[in-house]
């Protein structure tokens, strides 16, 4: 099977590594050079537009860092719509807007393609070693296509429905993180305020019920004071934006989501929109005049699991 994939930033390089790692035959795109050429230097071929890489290839991916550099990709002249034919699949793994996936996958299939919306969820460092989730949304013909290469690509893979499901369910997942992880950095501060040890505050929400993924991730590079997730805080105000979006198109009267994009907002002026998403915590740090950091703590999060081809996660009825 040929795949072609464009996109290799944090997580789109990961994913592409374990394709490119368990023998397949891959065609790669970015706009950083140097990426590519590091690819290319591995076994991978270069893919010279998105056109050419999907007459090539039986599956074209995409992990790109908004909705509207998709759709140029999927519509520039050169694009890959320009190249799509009967048979051939393409997987969105961007976080996207299910809006969207929906209007362009209906322009795929109108070519006689197919389209399966397919982002993941669980960090990079999970994306490094083919342990990470994903949440796959389309026609389950479509679906038991691509479930091969996803079980290469992750660990655990839900078919969460028709296609932009899965983008609802990402996006709905992320501001879930954000919520867990701006009230992670409140308790903590607070510990530190009022003297608790951070280490042990640190077990202490780790084995009751305040623990989370996002604790046992997110609070160590903050406590190191890295605060490095590989996710920065523009990308928070995008995901959060676009599950707040849905909300309002059907009415939904939220609270904290527009909180936490205040609270974000607020981050990117005064750290930039590129500062790593968990130095949130500063905006207390520097309200409360202290730091929240603690020894023993590593300054990126690595997967200890052992890569293993991933397997169906059902649905309980």
């Amino acid at each position: 099977m040929k795949i072609g994939f464009i996109g290799l930033g944090n997580v789109g390089g990961n994913l592409a590594g374990s394709l490119l790692r368990n023998g397949y035959d891959l065609t790669v795109r970015d706009l950083n050079e140097q990426i590519v050429k590091k690819f290319v230097e591995n076994g991978a071929k270069f893919g010279e537009s998105p056109k050419k890489m999907v007459e090539s290839s039986d599956i074209i991916i995409t992990c790109l860092p908004s909705p509207s550099v998709s759709a140029e990709v999927l519509e520039d002249q050169d694009g890959i719509l320009a190249g799509m034919s009967t048979g051939k699949i393409w997987a969105e793994m961007s976080t996207t807007d299910e809006a969207e996936v929906i209007r362009l996958g209906r322009k795929v299939e109108n070519l006689e393609g197919e389209a399966i919306d397919c982002p993941v969820s669980g960090g990079c460092h999970r994306a490094a070693t083919g342990n990470i989730s994903i949440l796959a949304g389309a026609e389950r013909s479509t679906f038991e296509k691509m479930l091969p290469v996803l079980k290469v690509l992750g660990r655990r893979i839900l078919h969460t429905g028709k296609l932009g499901s899965a983008s609802v369910l990402k996006v709905l997942t992320n501001y879930l993180a954000t919520a867990n992880l701006v009230s992670l950095c409140e308790a903590l501060a607070t510990a530190k305020k009022v003297g608790m040890d951070l280490n042990t505050t640190y077990e202490a929400i780790r084995i009751s019920s305040g623990n989370s993924f996002v604790h046992e991730t997110e609070s160590q590079v903050i406590l190191n004071g890295s605060r490095d997730i590989n996710f920065t805080m523009d990308l928070v105000i995008k995901d959060v934006s676009l599950f707040q979006a849905i909300a309002e198109r059907e009415g939904i009267p939220l609270e904290v989501s527009p909180l936490l994009l205040d609270i974000f907002k607020d981050g990117v002026k005064r750290y930039g929109s590129r500062e790593l998403s968990p130095n949130i915590v500063r905006r207390l740090e520097e309200s409360c005049e202290t730091d929240v950091i603690a020894s023993g703590f590593p300054k990126q999060i690595l997967d200890d699991e052992p890569e293993k081809l991933g397997e169906e996660v059902f649905v309980r009825r």
